[in-house]
């Protein structure tokens, strides 16, 4: 289903794809009650998954972006706005990203959809929650419809919908995107991030195949994927990684309400990247592309407290839907 009309109007200096993008990051503050449980995978390592309570029978499980967390300022206002409306939610923390590194020499990436089975099973068996709903930005976005797709009518029967927002749905798209002149900023900032964890892996597992120089060397998401992520995690090359977890393959399959928010204006993403025709194909699949709204921002005016529209649009998505 195409939403052709949207209900985000932002004022003048929000019309900036780049403003808006980081002007939640920058002057947004929340601060969230976590409580954090450590998840043990079947493999040895760990995810870190940061509850917020307010005794719901729902609960909402929440994916950070690329090189984000749990704290992330998109993911704490989310939690706020969820809380006050009675879910209660779940965080996660993906592999090295809570704050502690993860103990194998893999990690997470965009498609690592079992990382994502693991807390649904978890919260099964720990928790009596009835009903779950996923909501993922950006990488854990193209993850949540991934997962939502991959499993179509056998997803589990608690899981009851999932927002995806601005998602990098066709990943060799994205990145291509990112490697542009007016975006090297955020590349570079990725690539800090990426680099330092992947520096790390080296000298924790010196016999790898991973090489300093050439990680140090990486100029983009091309060069780090083929370096690290691809054969980390069991890909050829980078373009076997993406084409292989790139979520627009598998929204056709999706069969519980699904919505995905993204902005045309977004400088993350490639025309590619917006699932149109998936979304006319398959009725359970809502696609909202607003004109503006930059890379997970949405942002509308200066009162921060009422600059949320993103977050109670996704409220909205839920509650119409339960």
């Amino acid at each position: 289903m195409f939403l052709e009309n949207s209900s985000y109007k932002p004022q003048l200096i929000f019309k900036s794809n780049h403003f808006n993008t980081i002007y939640r990051t920058l002057f947004h503050q929340f601060e969230i009650p976590y409580q954090r449980n450590r998840l043990e995978t079947s493999d040895g390592d760990f995810l870190d998954l940061d509850f917020s309570y307010v005794n719901s029978n729902k609960i909402a499980i929440i994916i950070h972006g690329l090189e984000g967390s749990s704290n992330s300022k998109y993911v704490q206002s989310l939690v706020q706005v969820l809380n006050k409306n009675n879910f209660d939610t779940v965080s996660i923390n993906l592999r090295g990203c809570s704050g502690e590194p993860n103990l194998l020499l893999s990690s997470y990436h965009s498609g690592k959809t079992d990382d994502l089975n693991d807390v649904v099973s978890y919260l099964e068996k720990n928790y009596s929650y009835d009903d779950y709903f996923i909501i993922g930005y950006s990488l854990g976005g193209n993850m949540t419809l991934k997962y939502v797709g991959e499993n179509g009518s056998e997803i589990s029967k608690k899981i009851k919908m999932a927002v995806g927002v601005s998602v990098p749905c066709d990943l060799k798209g994205s990145s291509e995107s990112l490697s542009k002149f007016w975006n090297k900023i955020y590349m570079q900032n990725f690539l800090m991030s990426l680099k330092t964890k992947a520096l790390y892996k080296l000298n924790k597992f010196p016999d790898s195949f991973l090489n300093k120089e050439k990680i140090q060397k990486a100029a983009n998401f091309y060069d780090f994927d083929n370096l690290y992520t691809a054969p980390a995690h069991g890909f050829k090359d980078a373009i076997d990684y993406w084409k292989k977890c790139s979520c627009k393959q598998f929204i056709y399959n999706i069969k519980i309400p699904t919505l995905l928010i993204t902005a045309f204006d977004d400088p993350f993403l490639s025309p590619s990247c917006f699932p149109i025709q998936e979304a006319k194909e398959n009725a359970l699949f809502s696609l909202e592309i607003t004109k503006y709204g930059g890379h997970v921002g949405f942002n509308d005016n200066f009162l921060s407290e009422k600059s949320l529209w993103l977050e109670h649009r996704i409220l909205n998505f839920l509650q119409n839907h339960a």
